[in-house]
C-alpha cells in the first residue's frame, strides 16, 4: 500500500545484505523470496519487498510495504532506507536526531 525510494552508493547485494541484517531485528521481519534484484520479508507487523538496481555509480532501492504509511513497518523500513549511504564515502547511519 506505501512505496518509498532511495538512492544510494551501496551495490544491490549490499542494500540486501543491510537488510537480511536489520530487518529481523527492527521488525520481526524473516526473508520469504530473493533473487539478485529483489527480495521479500514477511512478519507479524507486514510483507515488505525491496527492489534494487544498479544504475551507473548508485543503486535505486525501492520498498513496497502491505500496510498504511502510519504503521510501524513503514516506519522501519524509512529509517532502513535514510541509513544506507547516499554518496560514495558516506557512512550510512542514523540521521541527525535519530537515535543511533
Amino acid at each position: 500500500m506505501a512505496g518509498y525510494q532511495r538512492k544510494t552508493a551501496l551495490a544491490p547485494h549490499e542494500v540486501f545484505e543491510k537488510a537480511d541484517q536489520l530487518l529481523p531485528e527492527w521488525v520481526g521481519l524473516s526473508k520469504t523470496k530473493s533473487s539478485s534484484h529483489a527480495a521479500t520479508f514477511a512478519g507479524a507487523e507486514g510483507t515488505v519487498t525491496l527492489s534494487a538496481h544498479r544504475h551507473g555509480p548508485y543503486t535505486e532501492v525501492i520498498a513496497a510495504t502491505d500496510r498504511l504509511r502510519t504503521s510501524r513497518v513503514d516506519s522501519e523500513i524509512q529509517k532502513f532506507l535514510n541509513r544506507l549511504p547516499y554518496e560514495p564515502g558516506d557512512a550510512g547511519g542514523p540521521g541527525a536526531g535519530e537515535p543511533t
